[in-house]
């Protein structure tokens, strides 16, 4: 009998959050405070970041996370913006509700192999175009494709899919 030891594909999804009202915007309004609530959830839980499009209201990103628990640093991220927000008429008085800002759930695709990973990568670089709010993915200022471009550094999505 044969047996195979593989050894584990690092954690990689990609990740559509969404406000909970469609048309708002403010993801690009309050974008310190959500860098904010990201940089303090990488700190209590690491994960890398591949690439981040910040839209006015949802994002997409794709993680390498150390582990599975996208679900416990996207609560800590919700959470943590939701109540770092000044009150506004529409939102709830509970501090801790974040279902008056965001959407309960959110879209979770594990990143199969380099291809799958070059297809999500260009989707958050051209969805800012895709949805008509610039002519160029680098003319906008909430994605990491701006720094990355100009960043010869960077991993590509080859290496990134092989860890």
């Amino acid at each position: 009998m044969t047996y195979h030891i593989r050894t584990p594909a690092p954690h990689i999804y990609y990740f559509t959050v969404c406000l909970g009202t469609p048309g708002d915007d403010l993801l690009v309004l309050e974008i310190e405070r959500l860098r904010q609530a990201v940089r303090l959830t990488r700190a209590e839980r690491p994960f890398e970041i591949n690439a981040w499009v910040v839209m006015p209201d949802h994002l997409h990103t794709i993680w390498t996370l150390p582990d599975p628990d996208a679900a416990g640093r996207w609560q800590r991220i919700k959470a943590r913006f939701s109540t770092s927000l000044p009150k506004r008429p529409h939102r709830t008085a509970k501090p801790a509700d974040t279902n008056s800002i965001w959407q309960p759930k959110y879209w979770q695709h594990r990143i199969r192999d380099a291809a799958d990973l070059g297809l999500h990568m260009r989707s958050c670089q051209m969805d800012p175009v895709w949805h008509g709010l610039v002519d160029a993915p680098e003319d906008w200022p909430y994605s990491s494709f701006r720094s990355a471009a100009s960043d010869r550094s960077a991993r590509s999505p080859t290496a990134l899919a092989a860890g």
